[in-house]
């Protein structure tokens, strides 16, 4: 068994989609990022990535490559899946906050949930997402951006 941890972190912009776990979620502002910013899937990437000793996003997905401009970052976490599988591992859990004042994400947990798990061939009771907020303090209490932590057990 192994142990990962990924962490992940976009600010706000203006004339983007929020992305989340692959939902999108209805808000006036996105996150400003290379692929399509989706901060909760890159810290779910790093953790399982981490567990296997294999690296991290940036290694595997650099965004200075053209061909990750604007991608679903649910493509790159499939791709990530495959690599584990490769390895010879299989996802055991994953256990996700997405740490976000705004906009309240409780009615699109589920529907991440399902996003990831289908995405990475396993149970969606395999998947745990959830949402908090920093009650004010901090980039993301201030409404700049969101953050997300992510840790996975592989075998």
């Amino acid at each position: 068994m192994r142990i990962g941890h990924g962490y992940d972190v976009h600010v706000f912009v203006e004339g983007r989609d929020l992305v989340l776990g692959g939902v999108k979620i209805p808000h006036d502002k996105g996150l400003l990022g290379h692929s399509d910013a989706d901060v909760l899937t890159h810290a779910i990437m790093d953790a399982l990535l981490g567990a296997a000793a294999l690296g991290d996003i940036g290694l595997h997905f650099p965004d200075k490559d053209s061909a990750y401009l604007g991608i679903d970052s649910l493509k790159l976490l499939k791709k990530v899946g495959v690599l584990l599988e490769e390895k010879g591992y299989g996802i055991a859990n994953i256990d996700a906050t997405v740490i976000a004042e705004e906009p309240r994400l409780r009615p699109f947990i589920d529907a991440m949930r399902e996003k990831i798990a289908g995405t990475l061939g396993i149970g969606i009771d395999r998947v745990s997402v959830k949402a908090t907020t920093e009650e004010g303090l901090g980039f993301t209490g201030a409404r700049l951006g969101i953050a997300a932590h992510a840790v996975c057990l592989i075998e």
